[in-house]
Order: C-alpha cells, then structure tokens, then sequence
C-alpha cells in the first residue's frame, strides 16, 4: 500500500472542502483534495447554481407575462424547459470549468474517488492512504432527506430528482415549505404548473421570522400556490396517473409529482469517522468553536456541522481551517451573523435574531423592532413588488437583527450583515447616504427611523 504525504488532506470538494483547499495552497500548504464526484459538490451541481438558474429564467417568464403592465406588448407561449436545462448547464458548465482551473493552478492534487478516514492523520482512497502532516479536514457535505416510511421514486422525487425533469408538470405537491420547498414551488409556478406546498409546522420557511412568513404565505396565495401549514403529512400512493397524498388532516391532494423537501442530512455514514475516535450525534460531527473534532488533528466544515445548512457557511469555515491550520488564528465563524436567503418570488433574507428570539434572550421589554413598508420605497413600486425591511433592535442599544421580503432583497442583505456583526447601533448608519432611487434607501430609511429621524413613515 502507497501513502502521500500532504499538509493538509480534505475529504470532499464542495464549498468547504474546496475553499479549504485554495486558501491553503495560498499560505503555502500542500493540499490533497479527495472528491468522489465533482469539484463544487451539491452546491455548484446539484443545489444551489443550477436552482437560482431555474429561479432566474422564472423570473423571466413572469416578467413576460406581465409586460403589458409596464406597457410592453409581448406574448408569452409557455416554456421550453430542455431549452431552460441547457442555459442552466451552461451556467453550471462554465462555473465549474473555472473552479477546475483555480484547483489546478494553485497546485493542489485532486483524488478521485470515496475516501475513508483512517486515524487522525490518514485518509484511504481506493487502497492508497494520504497522510496530512498538519490536518485532516472533513467536508462531506449532505444528502437529500425524506420522512419514514416515504421511499423516493418514480412519481416521488427529491429537489435532486426535480433538476432532471424534461418537462414541466401540470400539478405537484411540495413536501416541506422550508428554503428548498418554497424556491421549487416559486419555479414551478412560474412555468405554469398548480402547486401545493404542504408544511407541518404552523408556517413557512419556520426558522424566519414570524412577519417574513406571514408576509411569503400572502403572497405566495396571490400567486396562485396553495398552502397548507399544520398539516403532517401521512401517506402516498402512486400510478400511471400520478400521485395520491394523504395527510394527517384526513386531507387528500392529487398531482402528477410529489417532491419531498424535508430538509437535509449530513453525508457521514461509511467513512470511518466514528470508528477512527470522531464524536458524532445524530449523524452530525461535533466539533468546538473553532472546527475542531474530538480527535486531535482532524476538522470538520459545512453541512456535517450542525448549524445552518448553507454553502456560504461552509465555504467561510473552509477558508477558517486552512488560516487556523497556517497559524494565523482567525475569528471563528459565527452561526447567528450569517445571512439567509430563500430566493423564491418574493425573496426572503435575514441576518441575526428573529423577534422572538431576541425577546427570548433579553426579554420583551428590552427589545425595540421596527418595520417599514417596501410601499414608501421608489424603486421598489418601479419593479411592482411589495414587502418589507424589519429591524429588530436591543433597547438602547445595537441592531441585533435584520429581516427583509421582497423583491431582489438577497442582494441587500449584504449590508444589513455587516450592521448585526459589527454590532452597529441605528445612529451609527442612519448618517449614510443611500442612493436613490433604489431598494437600499428602504433599508436606510428603516435606519434612520429606529434612530428618530423617520421621514417617510407616520409618527
């Protein structure tokens, strides 16, 4: 059996794993990559490009369709999804072929195939063992779930299966309204199909706040998606006809397609970890503060880390381990100072605490929030969108948290993270000058009203 000796080995080239390795080629690190797929992971491949691919060109139907309200003579003859998946690959093709050449370019040396973890210093892949003088890190990802006893197949799909489709189909049920469940049935209503998102819990996209759902679930109604919260789902059957669901409600719904959106699970299973001394639970890694397992040497990044399953939080911890690993102590990445975004019709996107964990932590009556109407803002009324800037704020005190429904809102976002994790207080920003017209000057106006200066809103 051979062995390769590299500074640092990372078992899987998602976000995490791929970001850990070109920073640390940067600091001068050798790096061994292990990927059993593609560069890029779920994220680039399967999750995140080729969805916001499909989300834009629903974005372009919609603004077809509605062209005459902007005085715009167009007609609109449905779309040609194989038409639809070739610009989508194309995204995907030409974003790949660049991170190919990052990879190669900075010198790293990319194993093919599944990897095993060893010990504390080894990985095997395929009979050969890399040792990582330095760490080992593991950045395996995740897999789409489903619920006991619902066994994906045939007219049963996950948002995997959903990337496939060569067609649009006339009526799907979606199982989970969370980010994915919600973009999906956004996609799916755009081109044209009847839609159904069935949720469990009491609201949509559950871990935002209450406002952000309440205001998605009314606008997703005007859209034409059906919604039905608070209602578990039971049991499905299928034929050649298409898909019977039932629900715990006594609730029956027909479609042609159920696709199953109930979050996702860590891709742990099979590759040695708890055998070679990694603590795990629930099939998550545990790891402190700053990415490290219990067994000395090794780190974990990304959706094997319990926390918010996002690729720019992977991403960020990969770039976190390999500084770590260099010796450079950076700060530890911070779950609550992540933003968030669901980027279905109208987009969703936060950064801090929701109202009620805010009022959780410090008490009701130490918590000020403030809420301004997307309706006071120009650009805003240009693009034809309704929604909301949210700030939830500690008395006297920092931003604490920001929460925005709109359209386009992921794009500003942006700024309201950089208030929450610099723990800006309203009179910090509210002398910023935001350009108009534009969305931003919604999230300054919000600002300058939680610091006294409200102008466009009724005192």
């Amino acid at each position: 059996m051979s062995q390769s000796e590299f500074d640092l080995v990372i078992l899987g080239g998602g976000s995490g794993g791929y970001a850990a390795a070109l920073r640390g080629a940067q600091l001068g690190l050798s790096v061994a990559l292990i990927e059993q797929d593609k560069l890029g992971g779920t994220c680039l491949h399967r999750g995140c490009i080729p969805t916001k691919a499909l989300l834009h060109a629903a974005e372009v139907a919609d603004a077809v369709r509605d062209a005459a309200a902007v005085g715009v003579r167009t007609t609109f003859d449905g779309v040609d999804l194989p038409s639809v998946i070739r610009y989508r690959d194309g995204v995907v093709g030409r974003l790949y072929k660049g991170l190919q050449g990052l990879v190669k370019g900075r010198g790293i040396t990319v194993v093919p195939g599944r990897g095993r973890l060893v010990d504390g210093r080894t990985v095997e892949v395929a009979g050969e063992r890399y040792e990582a003088t330095r760490a080992v890190v593991l950045a395996t990802g995740s897999y789409a779930k489903t619920l006991p006893g619902l066994e994906v197949g045939g007219r049963v799909i996950t948002s995997e299966q959903a990337l496939g489709l060569d067609h649009v189909p006339g009526a799907v049920v979606v199982l989970g309204g969370g980010v994915i469940g919600v973009e999906f049935a956004s996609v799916w209503r755009s081109f044209g199909a009847e839609v159904t998102v069935v949720e469990a819990l009491p609201r949509l996209v559950a871990a935002e706040d209450e406002a952000s759902s309440k205001a998605l679930e009314r606008a997703f109604r005007r859209r034409g998606i059906r919604i039905m919260t608070g209602s578990p789902f039971a049991a499905v059957s299928q034929s050649d006809a298409g898909v019977a669901v039932s629900l715990e409600t006594g609730e029956r719904l027909e479609a042609d397609l159920l696709m199953v959106a109930v979050g996702r699970g860590p891709s742990t299973a099979g590759m040695g970890f708890e055998e070679a001394g990694v603590g795990m639970e629930g099939g998550f890694i545990t790891t402190d503060d700053r990415l490290r397992t219990t067994l000395a040497g090794v780190y974990a990044v990304g959706d094997i880390v319990r926390g918010p399953q996002l690729a720019h939080r992977g991403f960020q911890q990969g770039i976190f381990v390999a500084e770590d690993v260099a010796g450079l102590s950076p700060r530890p990445v911070d779950d609550d100072g992540i933003p968030r975004i669901a980027y279905c019709d109208p987009e969703v996107a936060s950064v801090g605490y929701t109202q009620a964990r805010a009022e959780e932590r410090l008490g009701a009556d130490r918590v000020e929030v403030l809420e301004y109407s997307l309706a006071g803002n120009g650009k805003s009324q240009i693009l034809g969108t309704s929604g909301f800037v949210k700030l939830v704020r500690e008395k006297d005190g920092p931003v604490i948290g920001v929460h925005m429904v709109g359209a386009r809102v992921g794009e500003l976002i942006g700024e309201g993270q950089l208030v929450v994790n610099w723990e800006a207080h309203p009179e910090d920003v509210a002398w910023l000058v935001h350009a108009h017209p534009t969305q931003g000057e919604a999230f300054g106006e919000a600002i300058m009203a939680l610091a006294g200066k409200q102008l466009h809103l009724h005192a």
